[in-house]
């Protein structure tokens, strides 16, 4: 092959940078990386939240307004008197006996930049609390960081559950870096509210055995065929009904070696680690992982390796023609079907959502 050729065919860091805006912030990152270290540890870590969760304070052009039965209003992360608050929206579905679902966004765009996933989870039949973690939105805070939006999930957490008391009926939906927060969300919960081995012993001895194999569902021209799945019965103990991750990633490590060298140490120069793959395993609950199949921005193969990492039962839904942002309006049958076939809910069909919301993009 001529070498002038293979130069040009070859994608370098810096052009993929360019196509990753997220990934594209770390490698900036990394490149002032020496700079920040002369000025110490403290600075160096501001400049790392700051790239890692770009916090866009304007309201985004496709925002119209509130959907209507969104109710606001803030949730205290402590019991101190001075705690700062988290704004959340609370959208109720019309049925009284409907799953609950907890909605955690990911980088850039605050509650008015999801509103399309928020009204197609809701269209599913599922009622939503959503949050802006702080730093984001009307939320109180300044900078977000890794220990801060966990803090604020689980500050979430237990608003939904005193709303939901069943935990079967309870569930943790995470978009992007979002993902993240739900996996630890729910690795956390599960080692709190992990059942003991009698409780497990006598759930065995009177519940009929049933072997749940994990399943791969696809979207449509997709080169796998959707498995027939096993409804999955969660054990005794189990905090929630199941975890949703999509467009997510394993580490943040992982998405800056996307766009640097290998040589490079990022693992030991990110203080912001968003350990997925190293939590996945601890998650005592169904996991669904959603990607679109044609994601520029997380290549959908660190969602392959999230589902590898889980314990069954699973489930990998891959979208084809799904981008980053739009895998569960472009595989909204496939996304319903999953949804029923892994945690055995009633979802409904998809609907039209109106032109209010159809043109949401999120982060």
């Amino acid at each position: 092959m001529n070498p002038a050729r293979r130069k040009s065919s070859t994608m370098s860091p810096s052009s993929f940078a360019q196509r990753h805006p997220i990934t594209r912030r770390l490698l900036v990152g990394a490149t002032i990386l020496g700079v920040l270290t002369a000025c110490g540890t403290a600075a160096l870590q501001h400049e790392e939240e700051r790239l890692t969760f770009r916090v866009v304070k304007e309201t985004p052009g496709w925002y119209v307004g509130l959907p209507d039965g969104v109710h606001e209003f803030d949730i205290p992360v402590s019991r101190d008197a001075d705690a700062q608050r988290i704004h959340a929206w609370w959208w109720p579905a019309k049925n009284p006996n409907a799953p609950t679902v907890l909605y955690l966004h990911g980088t850039r765009w605050s509650l008015t930049g999801q509103v399309f996933r928020l009204a197609q989870l809701r269209a599913f039949g599922f009622s939503v609390l959503a949050i802006d973690y702080r730093g984001f939105g009307k939320s109180d805070g300044d900078l977000p960081s890794e220990k801060t939006v966990y803090e604020d999930a689980h500050a979430a957490w237990d608003w939904l559950v005193a709303q939901q008391p069943d935990p079967a009926r309870r569930y943790i939906y995470g978009h992007s870096l979002g993902g993240a927060v739900a996996v630890d969300l729910a690795a956390s919960l599960s080692k709190q509210d992990a059942p003991s081995e009698s409780a497990l012993a006598d759930a065995a001895s009177t519940e009929p055995a049933m072997q749940l194999r994990p399943q791969r569902v696809s979207a449509p021209n997709a080169k796998s065929k959707p498995a027939t799945a096993n409804q999955a019965v969660s054990p005794p103990g189990t905090p929630a009904g199941g975890l949703i991750v999509e467009s997510s990633f394993t580490t943040l490590a992982d998405m800056a070696r996307e766009v640097t060298y290998a040589w490079l140490p990022v693992g030991l120069l990110l203080s912001q680690k968003f350990d997925s793959m190293s939590k996945m395993a601890k998650v005592a609950m169904p996991v669904l992982v959603v990607h679109g199949a044609a994601d520029r921005f997380v290549p959908s193969r660190f969602s392959q390796q999230l589902y590898d990492a889980a314990t069954s039962p699973k489930t990998l839904l891959l979208v084809e023609g799904g981008s980053h942002n739009n895998s569960m309006r472009t595989g909204a049958d496939q996304y319903r079907k999953a949804l029923g076939q892994l945690f055995g809910l009633r979802i409904h069909g998809a609907e039209d959502l109106g032109a209010a919301v159809a043109n949401g993009s999120g982060d």
